[in-house]
């Protein structure tokens, strides 16, 4: 196995983004892809280390960035400052996935009929509201993602299947919210799972999560169980 790592500048308008991604050279032709939408601090590390476990698993993996190039927050503050006019502007948050999505299709290894997203907290928001603007995708991920609906999909119909990975004890996605996410995906007629974890709050999958009054904190089995799921999930949509 010979991993091939790379970046490709895109753009957004005039927001010029910087993505990073992996795949397997011995594997021949074109391929799945999986996009992975960063959490609220940016397209880091974490994400391009997900990247090459995507690739080892003989897919693409395209790590994307949602705000541009070379941007990272530091600290909650920043993290926070960062995210937040996405969270207030869905549509330009929709507009900065499939200005993603229009890339990826466009790399040489791809095969352009196999696309799945997968994201983390706030990325995991970020793919599903990709998934729900209805465009040709096989399918996402959300691990510990926000769910709150963004109020302009409601009539769209969500083609790609959907895999939710959730902390029972998430502060930051009460009970209510996630029975709300569960009947948007039923009334939007998407194949969906939803796998809970006892004993779990958010961030579940990042070992530096380390900050129980803030609700984040690393839980290696659920770490292990959903990429187990996730790996499954992937299996079966591009079967």
């Amino acid at each position: 196995m010979a991993i091939v790592e790379n970046t490709v500048v895109y753009t957004d308008e005039d927001v010029v983004l910087e993505a990073f991604f992996a795949f397997d050279d011995t594997f021949s032709g074109r391929r799945p892809v999986v996009l992975i939408s960063h959490a609220w601090g940016g397209r880091d590390g974490f994400v391009a280390d997900k990247a090459r476990k995507i690739a080892g698993l003989g897919y693409v993996g395209f790590a994307l960035d949602m705000y541009g190039k070379g941007v990272l927050g530091t600290d909650a503050e920043e993290n926070a400052k960062l995210m937040q006019p996405f969270m207030a502007d869905r549509l330009m948050l929709q507009q900065r996935m499939k200005a993603a999505l229009n890339t990826v299709k466009q790399l040489p290894w791809v095969d352009g009929h196999k696309i799945a997203a997968m994201g983390f907290c706030f990325g995991g928001l970020c793919v599903l509201d990709l998934a729900r603007t209805g465009v040709d995708l096989q399918g996402v991920v959300s691990f510990h993602g926000l769910l709150g609906a963004p109020g302009n999909t409601q009539s769209n119909k969500i083609k790609a299947k959907i895999l939710a990975l959730h902390g029972r004890d998430d502060p930051m996605v009460p009970p209510e919210q996630v029975l709300a996410f569960q009947e948007e995906m039923t009334l939007a007629r998407a194949d969906w799972q939803f796998l809970t974890f006892g004993h779990t709050v958010h961030a579940f999958t990042n070992p530096v999560a380390n900050d129980p009054g803030f609700g984040t904190v690393y839980q290696p089995d659920a770490d292990r169980r959903s990429w187990q799921a996730m790996e499954n999930f992937l299996a079966e949509i591009f079967s």
